[in-house]
């Protein structure tokens, strides 16, 4: 493994890119640190890690998939989750919308187009979610009319608030910063190695694992605690067989394939004939990737912020399901979980597969599957065949989604350390993994060296 390390670093070009992947990610980092002018950090911190509503798990949702840090009003405190969010409209659009179907079919020239669309919407878009953020979250007044995260009275205005210049300039400081996110991550795919975008995600992902590591070990004692309830010896070694038992499971998903085999027709040209060969179509298990889990725990976000707010003004009435919905270990809650997570395997599905343009494009090149004509009935077959496996991966990402609930409530850990044992983070973390690997191997195989996972 060290000889595979040391002759990828002896590349000159693959050296660059990495050295270069790893500068723009450590200016990220930084840009995470630098707060926004007006806004006491720690009081910041406080208010949000106080927060136990429908409100602050969302936050904390949120900041696990779009690389984002609202629970310290930063440069970079929005991420990219305004990139995400516009081009998922995009995805959408594409199979909705006749004019960005055919922009998605123009090949290179429709991309592009595409994309300059879509920075103008991430640009909207984070002007509305920096002043929603500057409005109910760093405006907000604590029950002696003050201001609780701002303690300097030059930034206030004569009603005591913040003042509408210094709003605008941290809603503009927070645009810039996703902006300049997303520049960063267009430079990592241009000069760097691997998707920008992405890596910058797993980066905000993998800075946590320190901490929620010392969250782990600071309150774990060296011996037996069973059946106390306390973290011992045994907790830890129950947390690390089932961390590499998850990570091998998210693994084999991820790369888990239904190679349905083909055949290509045969052509006589002169005295040889061509074609005939057999080769196989390979469909992915987990063809939705992680939007299921992101699409399904962001909506059940919103009943539960919708029935705290009614349980305050009701609560005879709304206090038994705000806290169904507030709780993620209770049992409606991880079933509605699963079900959406089933709907939004199935619904991304539908919208990213088309069989029949798969079984036009087989019957244009002159290949077909034995025991399956061309055309509509090789159609019907790759859709039964998607439906099939889409259930397997649905189940898959359902089980990985409520492994850190399950593991919260039966060893007692905080849900950070347990969220490490599943969800979109795990996912988000090996499917980028994996990218990453897969380019470094096509410039080594170029080269004539052996990959990373060979041998």
């Amino acid at each position: 493994m060290w000889e595979k390390a040391r002759v990828v670093f002896t590349i000159p070009e693959l050296r660059n890119k990495i050295v270069l992947t790893l500068v723009l990610l450590a200016v990220y980092r930084v840009g995470w640190q630098i707060s926004l002018p007006m806004v006491d950090q720690k009081m910041t911190a406080a208010q949000q890690d106080s927060q136990q509503g429908g409100l602050g798990k969302l936050i904390s949702q949120a900041a696990v998939f779009s690389g984002s840090d609202l629970n310290k009003a930063t440069i970079f405190g929005l991420g990219i989750l305004p990139y995400i969010s516009a081009s998922i409209i995009f995805q959408l659009l594409g199979s909705v919308w006749k004019p960005i179907e055919n922009l998605q079919k123009e090949g290179e020239a429709g991309r592009r187009k595409i994309n300059e669309y879509t920075r103008y919407v991430t640009v909207f878009l984070c002007f509305v979610q920096s002043w929603m953020f500057v409005r109910y979250n760093i405006m907000q007044v604590g029950q002696d009319g003050i201001p609780l995260l701002i303690t300097d009275q030059a930034f206030m205005s004569s009603s005591g608030n913040l003042s509408f210049g210094w709003q605008l300039v941290a809603v503009l400081i927070m645009t810039c910063g996703t902006i300049f996110l997303m520049w960063l991550g267009e430079q990592i795919d241009e000069f760097g190695i691997g998707n920008g975008i992405s890596l910058l995600i797993m980066a905000g992902i993998l800075a946590q694992m320190p901490l929620a590591a010392y969250e782990l070990l600071k309150d774990a004692k060296a011996e037996l605690t069973f059946p106390s309830g306390d973290i011992g010896i045994e907790a830890l070694v129950i947390l690390a067989a089932l961390f590499f038992g998850v990570v091998l499971g998210v693994v084999f998903i991820t790369l888990a394939q239904r190679r349905i085999p083909t055949q290509s027709a045969k052509h006589v040209r002169g005295r040889r004939v061509m074609g005939g060969t057999k080769q196989y179509l390979p469909l992915r298990i987990n063809q939705s990737g992680v939007m299921p889990i992101i699409f399904a725990s962001s909506l059940l976000m919103f009943p539960g912020m919708i029935l705290g707010w009614l349980a305050y003004i009701y609560p005879t009435l709304f206090r038994g399901m705000a806290d169904v919905f507030s709780s993620p270990r209770s049992f409606v809650y991880n079933m509605l979980y699963v079900a959406m997570i089933f709907f939004f395997c199935y619904f991304w599905t539908a919208i990213t597969f088309n069989p029949k343009d798969m079984a036009d494009n087989l019957k244009n090149y002159g290949t077909f599957i034995p025991g399956h004509r061309p055309g509509r009935r090789t159609a019907d077959y790759l859709e039964k065949v998607m439906v099939r496996i889409t259930y397997v991966g649905a189940a898959f990402l359902s089980l990985v989604a409520i492994i850190p609930n399950l593991i919260s409530s039966a060893l007692g850990v905080s849900f950070m350390v347990a969220s490490f044992y599943g969800g979109t983070g795990l996912l988000i973390a090996v499917s980028v993994a994996f990218d990453l690997v897969q380019k470094i191997d096509s410039h080594l195989v170029m080269r004539n060296y052996k990959g990373l996972l060979d041998g």
